[in-house]
């Protein structure tokens, strides 16, 4: 009856695992197919000038004076009618040069350009919720200082807008990488590619279930204050769009490109934060695990995060354990099972044993950056428990 059990678990616990980080993909395609063969495939809209809306484009920074420079030329080449684009400059708790930078950049005669600051440094969302009365424009896109936007990122942005059921449209998030670069590029890189293509099918379905905040936009008349305690508010905003009904986009031509994380100690921090600031989300947005009510939304909502940040973290060493026991008893199956778990942390330990040695040999780098995703679950959910998460993030050095 123990041994009944035992797999029972084992296999409810790879049922999760599998599906979370594999078979939902798998799902989505096959969903995807189906509907373009019944409906056709879904067009973007097309760029027409005269319909396309004012938009005021705010870049949060702190202390990112050796980017800010660069980030200021990079917004003034972005390509949109004249007259319909403004910029917003917001640096609370910058100590260092960074205003200054911002305030005495030569800005082109005719470009409305604003520079927000105050000593006090309370967080992103405070700096966003202090600033967004002065915001005047239908639509407001948010980006980071320290990441590269295409030209023509706005206009693939704002056409989307045409539509009045789409509330958020979220942007493409690109990792640079190079040969040498540390061992966690491989897996961020790798990552991150998944994810924007997971992005891109929940959008064809029905929507994304969160945006990045390297670049993302919404409609202003939208907006909502957010709780000032909220950690990953990016995440937060547009889930709460999606919750009242309308479409969050994806535009894959709407790219934020930004350097790897220097190490896999600085993206363990970005990890944690993300973490527990999903958990945190997940038990702010309950209403959305409902599926009789909020139907695809929340299928996706559960499948492609609520998994990720609970269950999925915590089935991994159950199976683990599960299937010492059960091949223990001499069951052929489960040996193998455990000699396969076996190999895959094996080779997450090497990437880790390389990248101490500075090492660069990627292959094992994906497994390792798995358990170092999943190993942050843990850390944010202590946090979380511990009420010591705080909304002012330490910044994660890049490469």
């Amino acid at each position: 009856m123990v041994l009944v059990t035992l797999k029972l678990i084992f296999w409810i616990c790879f049922f999760i695992v599998v599906y979370a980080y594999v078979a939902y993909g798998l799902v989505l395609w096959l969903i995807i197919k189906v509907k373009r063969m019944i409906f056709g495939k879904i067009q973007a809209p097309s760029i027409q000038e005269d319909k396309l809306p004012e938009v005021t484009f705010v870049v949060a920074a702190y202390n990112e004076q050796d980017w800010i420079e660069d980030k200021i030329k990079n917004s003034l080449a972005l390509k949109y009618p004249k007259g319909k684009l403004q910029f917003l400059y917001v640096t609370d708790g910058s100590d260092d040069a960074t205003p200054d930078l911002i305030k005495n950049f030569p800005i082109p005669h005719g470009v409305k350009s604003r520079l927000f600051h105050e000593s006090a440094r309370r967080g992103k969302i405070a700096a966003v919720e202090r600033i967004m009365e002065y915001i005047d424009t239908p639509i407001v896109v948010f980006t980071d200082a320290n990441t590269v936007v295409n030209s023509e990122a706005i206009l693939n942005i704002a056409r989307h807008y045409q539509n009045p059921k789409v509330g958020a449209v979220a942007g493409e998030k690109r990792v640079n990488m190079s040969e040498k670069d540390a061992a966690n590029a491989a897996g961020e890189g790798f990552y991150w590619k998944y994810e924007s293509t997971l992005k891109r099918w929940d959008s064809e379905l029905y929507s994304v279930v969160g945006a990045a905040g390297e670049l993302f936009s919404l409609r202003t008349e939208l907006y909502e204050a957010v709780p000032q305690d909220t950690i990953i508010e990016d995440f937060y905003m547009t889930l709460r769009i999606a919750q009242k009904g309308y479409k969050v986009v994806y535009e894959p031509e709407a790219i934020a490109a930004e350097g790897s994380s220097a190490s896999v100690k600085e993206e363990l921090k970005r990890k944690i934060r993300i973490a527990a600031g999903g958990l945190q989300a997940i038990s702010r947005l309950t209403p959305l695990l409902n599926p009789f009510k909020y139907g695809v939304l929340s299928f996706q909502y559960i499948s492609h995060r609520v998994l990720r940040w609970t269950l999925a973290p915590m089935a991994l060493p159950i199976m683990l354990i599960s299937s010492i026991i059960l091949a223990l008893s001499g069951a052929p199956l489960f040996q193998f099972l455990l000699v396969g778990q076996i190999l895959f942390y094996g080779f997450a330990l090497i990437g880790y044993l390389l990248e101490k040695k500075a090492i660069k040999f990627k292959a094992f780098f994906i497994p390792y950056y798995f358990c170092v995703m999943n190993y942050a679950v843990y850390r944010g959910f202590g946090r979380i428990m511990n009420d010591n998460q705080s909304v002012i993030w330490e910044k994660a050095k890049r490469a």
